[in-house]
């Protein structure tokens, strides 16, 4: 359920053609000078050069950044604002080892030196916020944007720190497997449920936004994590589930593993949420494909 709550032959020929006169004219010279004990021809020594000067190595300008307005959106728990570029590579599977972690509230923009759409702050329900690093560009950052799916946000230097992140969750659609790595290794793997159809769980990347306690028994009595993610088409999901976010979460029983009976969001058991619980940070980033 939401949570409310990714031709040696022929070459050789040619060189012999065109190497092999040369040099017989030039062993004829030789031998010529040796029989008759005529002197050998001085040879020429070309005088030294002077090497051209190097060219200076180019250096890559900084798009400016242009001032935000004090009236932008602040991404919140909500729907993100609308504006920001896709994800360039939504179902890539390798690990986002780095994160950003706001230290007051930034500036969000569409492209390096681009529009202001948005700020990010330091905490989102309380929670503090780090979103992963999916690309860099000189003086700018490219970071998943929370509250929206398969969407990227470029945060230009200053006011945020950059933080490690050392464990990625990979799901796997068709197979209902979920991979835990760690450092680029995997640790373990469960089956779990997943979206049924017309609430299917959403591909591409995300990440860890935070947890929370479980809101009903049955959730098995394990905390929630919430997912940056929302559901692709949030008018499918049942009225009382509205405006919630894609979790991973546990059940009060294990009878739907490896089926798609949930409302978009990723189900494994209880000890392996304990598991994850204990280990996982936020910003840690989740990948959703169809299969590896």
């Amino acid at each position: 359920m939401p949570f409310d709550q990714i031709s040696g032959r022929r070459l050789s020929g040619w060189l012999f053609a065109a190497l092999g006169v040369p040099l017989l004219v030039a062993t004829a010279l030789l031998v010529g000078h040796a029989l008759t004990g005529a002197p050998p021809p001085t040879p020429v020594v070309a005088g030294p050069t002077t090497p051209a000067p190097a060219s200076p190595t180019p250096v890559e300008s900084v798009p400016p950044a242009a001032p935000a307005p004090a009236d932008l959106p602040v991404v919140t728990y909500d729907p993100a604002p609308r504006g920001f570029p896709a994800d360039p590579s939504p179902a890539d599977t390798g690990p986002l080892p780095e994160g950003v972690r706001p230290n007051r509230k930034i500036a969000a923009y569409d492209a390096p030196g681009g529009r202001p759409l948005a700020f990010l702050a330091p905490t989102i329900s309380g929670v503090r916020l780090t979103v992963p690093i999916v690309e860099r560009r000189v003086g700018w950052t490219a970071v998943l944007l929370p509250s929206a799916n398969r969407t990227i946000a470029w945060l230009p230097a200053g006011g945020w720190t950059t933080v490690v992140l050392r464990d990625q969750i990979v799901v796997e659609r068709r197979t209902h497997r979920l991979t835990w790595r760690r450092d680029g290794r995997t640790v373990h793997t469960w089956p779990v449920s997943l979206g049924m159809p017309g609430q299917l769980t959403p591909l591409g990347r995300t990440f860890v936004l935070g947890r929370t306690p479980p809101p009903e028994e049955v959730y098995g009595g394990v905390d929630i994590f919430a997912l940056g993610a929302i559901p692709d088409d949030p008018d499918a999901v049942p009225t009382g589930l509205r405006g919630a976010h894609i979790g991973l979460h546990t059940w009060y029983n294990d009878d739907t593993l490896g089926e798609d009976v949930t409302n978009g969001c990723i189900r494994l058991t209880r000890s392996a949420q304990r598991q994850l619980l204990a280990e996982l940070v936020p910003g840690t980033s989740f990948v959703v494909v169809d299969r590896l």
